[in-house]
């Protein structure tokens, strides 16, 4: 049954019912913005002047109770008025409606049966012409690789009959829609939050466990086409799965899909996979996610389809500069009945020593990977709080301290328990440094890696790389029993061999009588509560001093909020005339939430100072300075000091400014610091009294210089990311100007070079020149003629970064770089958009490298 219902002032009359079928699908309903009842669940939208709301209620008394608290919160509703009873509810809750005295009673509720046309049955007839109305528009979607929704399949629910729905959901057309778009439930101030607290509280009243068959796979392909039916892989178990969760790595290894995100292989590797799924079963497709190429793919039977809500998907770049591609994590959350489950697809980095690198990847990945709730209210969701987490990929942990031919002997005498002892996933997990917390099955498979294409020979190429099991899947979370953990020879695409696990997952699933029951009593409880309850707080601290804050490096204070006896809503605010709670540099984690009575919660003030805040924080014209404003809903506000020190730093300064810094940048008094930083750029020396000066920044010939004298072999240079405390001590050597205590790995120095050239407030190619640069980007003749007119620091700069990174060129057989990969990478970084956006458009990014290609290729 489909109902609107229109409040206006004190009157609320049901205008509209349309009768539908009542075994709807989530698939099949229409997004219209009105009414819904799925299976047993109703669905309300309320719409006056003043308020409009989407709530979602099982059938029973509760509704009824519900829809009257609605009522009394509606604009100019009067106490004195008897609470209406909402008759048409009647229906589900199994009893027939009261007999009526009038067609309008006396308090004014239209509840005239002739009002509503097929009042009679459900989904029985009616004379509303409304009931075939759609808005054009269908929930059956793809997913992008991107994350975003491809308009497919836009049809209405009229036009798709139940068989044509179940043959498209068989062929993996379909998206399961995201339950949680359509039945958001806007906020609904402190009593529905209260409600809705109490009831996670209580989900142990009204859940049951029921087992879900989970597949999981993981597959580097190592830039591969899919030559092979991948049947052996996903299709071996003789039970067909009720959820897949498939995973690939290097799905390209162009430059192009690095550098522009775009490659065919997607769409080949996701059509390999879909005609490969149980044959037992018919499946539908959640989602797609992709970053370069780590991609993850999630499946659920059509019949779970219904129950599938809240998907979210995001990825993190772990490459250099801590945001490309080529390493790094992609990530699918979704809620199945009422368990929270993340899938986690990684690609961490390579090599045999950088184990470190590798414990850092998953580290950022954990800490960045945040995933929005429906509610935009709430804040950020982040892996660990899920209540499963299935964790895959190709995380590239090695065996160590053993040679080659040994770690091969082992293997034929299938001594994997005695190999497995200097596996390094195995070390760093005991030693709480990765995955603390996290399940892995025993490995009774042979290394997955590194094999020769197309057989199962080890590696014969000239590296000869050892055997590793560096293709793995681990989990966390309760009611998780794994029963297979395998590797598939079959499969000889690519120079690993695909993984697989299965496992039985118990969900929680709703018992909708319970959970009436459940909803009931806390209504009954609430109704006792005193409105007019004043919520207090007390705060463990309310001064916050951050010492000596460095760029980059961040800093936490924490405190705890003890609430009282009444239960609270508190947020920061933003304060007059401000558009945000805090000034950039600082934020509150959580900025909002919720406090049953007599609770804790922990909130972290983080303070981090990068390329947006840092030029400011040098000048002096910004401080470490702040008032936090602290609001409880109903109640008084609390405010929050924040004060420190910033200790300036060549990142963030201007070319120019550093450029007349002979002294290190901390050497200097703040004064000085804050005349240089706020000087404008010159041209040419205009024979001020600052001392004359260098050329260009000496804090960019000492990097320059150590990757000259160490690195111009180095092999990934400029692609492999360095460590977060090597960054930090080459900053530090840079600010005081002890270069010779500079030790570091070339990766480090390689990503602290172009850290400081994103930093820089104004680009080394001055934004004024930016649009010419594009327009010129063709012409060698005029593209030098525009570096010309660049002022002489600026000029001086591009002009020694090209002559470097020719020198590098000249060594690409040892460092395996070439004019397109450092083109790609600086391109980026000398040539900014004036307009302030943080990404070019692909037209705008491929000018820009081909400009900074004409001269890598040309004598300067």
């Amino acid at each position: 049954m489909h109902r609107r219902m229109a409040i206006t002032g004190d009157d609320v009359t049901l205008d509209q019912i349309v009768p539908v079928s009542r075994d709807f699908t989530l698939e099949e309903v229409s997004s219209d913005g009105e009414l819904y009842i799925l299976g047993s669940d109703v669905t309300v939208q309320l719409d006056t002047g003043e308020l409009s709301l989407l709530f979602q209620l099982p059938f029973g008394s509760h509704t009824r109770m519900f829809l009257q608290e609605v009522a009394r919160a509606c604009p100019g509703f009067d106490p004195a008025t008897r609470d209406p009873q909402f008759l048409w509810l009647s229906r589900y809750e199994g009893r027939e409606p009261e007999p009526e005295p009038d067609s309008r009673t006396e308090s004014g509720w239209s509840l005239s049966q002739s009002t509503w046309p097929g009042y009679g049955t459900i989904g029985g007839g009616g004379s509303n012409s409304d009931s075939s109305k759609s808005n054009g528009k269908s929930l059956l979607g793809d997913q992008s690789s991107g994350g975003q929704d491809k308009a497919e399949n836009s049809l209405t629910r009229q036009n798709k009959s139940k068989s044509e729905i179940t043959d498209l959901v068989r062929s993996s057309t379909i998206t399961v829609s995201d339950k949680a778009h359509i039945l958001s439930m806007q906020k609904f101030g402190l009593r529905d939050t209260i409600v809705k607290s109490h009831l996670v509280q209580k989900e142990d009243d009204y859940t049951y466990i029921q087992k879900f068959r989970f597949f999981v796979g993981t597959y580097n392909v190592n830039g591969q086409s899919p030559k092979e039916c991948l049947q052996p892989w996903l299709s071996h178990g003789t039970q067909a799965p009720d959820v897949y969760c498939v995973g690939f790595q290097e799905l390209d290894l162009s430059k192009e899909a690095f550098f522009f995100h775009d490659t065919p292989k997607e769409e080949e590797w996701f059509k390999a996979v879909s005609e490969s799924l149980h044959p037992d079963a018919k499946y539908a497709k959640v989602k797609l996610i992709r970053l370069v190429g780590i991609m993850l793919l999630l499946y659920v039977k059509q019949e779970h389809a219904a129950y599938i809500s809240d998907v979210e998907a995001e990825t993190v770049g772990t490459g250099i500069m801590g945001r490309m591609g080529n390493k790094g994590g992609v990530a699918i959350r979704f809620q199945l009945h009422n368990t929270s489950i993340c899938v986690v697809n990684s690609h961490l980095a390579a090599h045999t020593e950088e184990y470190e690198r590798r414990n850092q990847d998953y580290k950022d990945i954990c800490s960045r990977m945040q995933f929005c709730q429906v509610d935009p209210s709430l804040p950020a969701l982040t892996i660990s709080k899920h209540d499963v987490i299935l964790w895959l990929g190709d995380l590239n942990y090695r065996i160590e301290d053993l040679d080659v031919e040994k770690v091969k002997k082992l293997i034929e005498e299938k001594a994997f328990q005695t190999l497995y002892a200097y596996d390094q996933l195995k070390i760093q997990v005991a030693a709480k440094t990765v995955f603390d917390g996290y399940a892995e099955g025993e490995l009774t498979f042979q290394p997955t890696y590194k094999y020769d294409t197309g057989s199962d020979d080890w590696d014969t190429s000239e590296k000869c790389r050892a055997p590793a099991w560096c293709d793995r899947i681990l989990w966390k979370g309760k009611n998780i029993t794994q029963l297979s953990y395998q590797s598939h020879m079959a499969l000889k695409t690519s120079d690993h061999k695909p993984v697989s696990s299965e496992f039985d997952i118990g969900v929680k699933v709703v018992n909708n009588e319970l959970y009436r029951k459940t909803l009931e009593k806390i209504v009954r409880s609430l109704d006792k509560m005193e409105n007019a309850n004043i919520p207090s707080v007390s705060l463990s601290k309310r001064e916050f001093c951050f010492q000596n804050v460095k760029y980059m490096q961040l800093q936490v204070e924490s405190f705890t909020i003890h609430n009282g006896q009444v239960p609270c809503q508190f947020e920061f605010i933003n304060k007059p005339d401000e558009e945000s709670y805090c000034k950039q540099w600082l934020n509150a984690n959580p900025s909002r939430g919720f406090l049953l009575p007599d609770s804790d919660i922990e909130i972290e003030l983080e303070l981090f100072v990068n390329k947006t805040t840092a030029t400011k924080l040098n000048s002096g014209e910004d401080k470490i300075e702040d008032i936090l404003v602290l609001h409880l809903d109903r109640g008084k506000d609390y405010f929050l000091s924040v004060t420190g020190n910033y200790l300036p730093s060549c990142f963030g300064s201007p070319l120019h400014t550093l450029c007349y810094m002979r002294q290190p940048i901390l050497d200097l008094p703040l004064d000085t610091i804050s005349e240089l930083t706020l000087m404008p750029i010159q041209t040419e020396d205009d024979g001020s009294q600052l001392e004359s000066p260098m050329e260009i920044p000496k804090e960019l010939w000492m990097m320059v210089d150590y990757l000259y004298r160490n690195a111009i072999q180095q092999e990934d240079l400029f692609q492999q990311p360095g460590l977060r405390l090597e960054f930090e001590h080459i900053r530090d050597c840079l600010d005081t100007g002890m270069i010779d205590d500079l030790s570091a790995s070339n990766h480090s120095v390689a990503e602290a070079l172009l850290l400081f050239l994103e930093s820089l407030p104004e680009p080394v190619i001055c934004y004024s020149a930016y649009h010419s640069c594009l327009e010129c980007s063709g012409n060698y003749a005029v593209s030098k003629q525009v570096i010309s007119t660049l002022p002489t620091f600026h000029k001086n700069v591009f002009n020694y970064l090209m002559a470097f990174l020719q020198e590098l060129l000249k060594n690409s057989v040892k460092n395996h770089l070439d004019e397109n990969i450092l083109a790609s990478i600086f391109g980026s970084l000398l040539l900014r958009n004036p307009a302030g956006h943080q990404k070019l458009e692909m037209t705008d990014k491929k000018k820009a490298q081909e400009f900074i290609h004409q001269f890598l290729c040309n004598t300067l």
